[in-house]
């Protein structure tokens, strides 16, 4: 049995490997793109300055003990957007998958919502919460929720009746049937919409703060492009493209431990 176990976790371990391997090489274009543009480049251009000329635009902005704060200020709310987003969607999915009557009664209200762009909603955020960290992060909310609540929802609708046939059966409470069947079951639905809803979040939080020029990377963005800095806006460009790099990889990382645990549980 524990042979047999090994033998099913070693292609999961071996897909993980590939997939790391796949997105370094995924690098290669950019590195070359990179490695071009600096051999054609001028430094001194308005709009395609070198990559070399990042860096120490980049620098002197660090030097001014703005840079560190910016990513950490970006960071917090993509951070906390995206968890207040898969609370949120896991938690109104279950009810909708649940429930096919709650489902039609929210359901026209959803689809509005849904379709509202998130720059539309940017403008009613600061009216109502003002310029702060909160309006950022509710906006964020209401961008990362849905792909985490619908593939939540058509987790539980896709699931056999039988799991929930038996819990009524054994006469499980709702907290146990909430954790001990449901949540297991549609655990890889919710990984493959938080997977989903991870870069529209970090895209959201650097719009919303490029476009109220609150606290964070966005911010620095709009500053530098208004005052003519293209270097600098390239290297704040690249820092926004890395964190989404490492955010990626995370959750890929997290999708394929759920996918190994799974099938080591089978």
């Amino acid at each position: 049995m524990t042979q047999d176990r090994a033998s099913d976790i070693a292609p999961s371990t071996r897909l993980y490997e590939r997939i790391r391997l796949d997105s370094l090489t995924g690098l290669l274009p950019l590195v070359l793109l990179l490695s071009v543009w600096q051999l054609i480049g001028d430094p001194e251009s308005p709009f395609f300055p070198a990559p070399s000329s990042w860096w120490p635009a980049l620098f002197t902005l660090g030097q001014g003990d703005k840079i560190i704060p910016a990513i950490l200020d970006t960071v917090r709310t993509f951070g906390l957007g995206l968890l207040g987003a898969t609370i949120l969607g896991v938690a109104l999915g279950l009810s909708i998958g649940v429930s096919r009557t709650f489902g039609r009664a929210v359901g026209p209200t959803f689809e509005f919502a849904r379709a509202l762009p998130p720059a539309a909603i940017v403008p009613v955020a600061t009216l109502l919460l003002g310029f702060d960290e909160t309006m950022k992060i509710v906006v964020v909310v209401l961008a990362a929720l849905w792909p985490i609540l619908l593939n939540t929802s058509s987790g539980v609708q896709e699931l056999n009746p039988v799991l929930l046939d038996t819990a009524r059966s054994l006469r499980l409470s709702t907290t146990r049937t909430l954790f001990g069947v449901l949540l297991p079951s549609v655990m890889p639905a919710i990984v493959l919409g938080v997977r989903v809803a991870t870069p529209i979040a970090l895209v959201i939080t650097l719009l919303v703060e490029y476009l109220t020029a609150v606290n964070g990377v966005g911010a620095l963005v709009g500053e530098a492009q208004r005052t003519f800095q293209p270097a600098r806006v390239y290297a704040l460009i690249a820092i926004a493209g890395l964190l989404s790099l490492v955010v990626n990889s995370g959750v890929r990382f997290v999708e394929n431990a759920v996918q190994r645990r799974r099938v080591g549980d089978q």
